[in-house]
């Protein structure tokens, strides 16, 4: 990375001339983009950001990061508790590719460490809420009777169908990449079968789960990963949230293994005011872990694919079988009722 460009720039956006880097170095977590910690000093004041750009392989449903920031952008401006979207540069002469530089929020992301150290998040059941009361913040972020605002024009129209449109991406994404996946397709059929109406869509976030939100040792401190986010049902972020595959050991907690169910879904009902439908999510649940497993074998896939060698992605395409297995206890015919 040529820190001289990157500092030119920054100090350019910033108005900053006087801003020097003190320290650049990759970050952990991101499985599917790059993210880098930069330090800087400006004023004779330290000031930290994160770059975060493509990695060198990404996945076919993953927005662009400049779509992403434009997300990220209106998330702050309603309030949700997001890093600072500080700028997004479009040169890829800067650092390689363009990249978007939001403000570092301390805490720790890694999910299987958030649900095992209970001293981190404060106390769990405030946590589950104030995620709930975060979700339901981001579900009024726009309204879907109005054409969204300058710079999100690329979200289009809500879908009419947001459950069918959701099973068609997936099919796409698997044809993207070759795969061949009896048990998905057996899922996604009974997907197809039993889709709810959305009486009320909004923007969801799409991967809004434990491992996309950061934590310190009184609370909630900031959410993350927003290049998922798009019209849908508000039922699907419910769903994917308490979804077991997210709940890193611990099933008997169904809000993201941190909490109960219960604390999650008031949190959400009181910011929200609107009621919970539970077979709804029960439904954006089975849905998760379809989505799930296809977006492991597309990790799967770019580390086969050569473009970019990783044990992480590679042990990610080996997740599928044990997803496809809980996919068909979910569907069997006797669960149909």
């Amino acid at each position: 990375m040529d820190e001289a460009r990157l500092r030119d720039w920054i100090a350019g956006h910033l108005g900053a001339p006087d801003l020097t880097i003190i320290e650049t170095r990759a970050l952990g977590g991101g499985s599917i983009q790059e993210n880098r910690l930069v330090r800087s000093q400006v004023g004779g004041a330290e000031r930290s950001f994160v770059l975060r750009k493509d990695a060198p392989a990404t996945i076919a449903s993953s927005r662009s990061r400049a779509e992403e920031f434009r997300l990220l952008e209106a998330a702050w401006r309603a309030g949700v508790r997001v890093p600072e979207p500080v700028g997004f540069c479009e040169d890829p002469g800067v650092v390689g590719a363009p990249f978007a530089l939001m403000g570092l929020v301390e805490g720790v992301g890694l999910g299987p460490r958030i649900v095992k150290d209970l001293a981190l998040g404060g106390e769990r059941e405030r946590l589950a809420e104030d995620l709930g009361r975060e979700l339901a913040k981001i579900h009024g972020v726009l309204d879907p009777r109005e054409a969204p605002p300058a710079g999100l024009a690329f979200l289009g129209a809500p879908e009419p169908d947001p459950a069918r449109a959701e099973i068609a991406r997936l099919r796409a994404s698997l044809d993207g990449i070759g795969a061949r996946r009896p048990a998905i397709e057996w899922g996604l059929r009974w997907g197809e079968i039993r889709a709810p109406a959305c009486p009320a869509p909004s923007l969801v976030h799409r991967d809004f789960r434990t491992g996309n939100y950061m934590v310190d040792a009184s609370g909630l401190t900031a959410i993350l990963d927003w290049e998922f986010a798009g019209w849908g049902d508000p039922a699907q972020d419910l769903g994917w949230f308490c979804a077991a595959c997210w709940r890193f050991g611990r099933p008997d907690l169904e809000a993201g293994g941190i909490g109960a169910r219960a604390a999650f879904y008031r949190g959400y009902a009181a910011e929200s005011g609107r009621a919970i439908a539970p077979a709804a999510v029960a439904y954006w649940e089975v849905m998760a872990h379809l989505r799930w497993a296809v977006i492991a074998l597309e990790q799967g896939a770019r580390h086969v694919s050569g473009r970019e060698f990783s044990l992480e992605l590679a042990l990610t395409g080996r997740m599928v079988p044990e997803l496809e297995r809980t996919i068909l206890r979910a569907t069997a015919p006797e669960q149909w009722s």
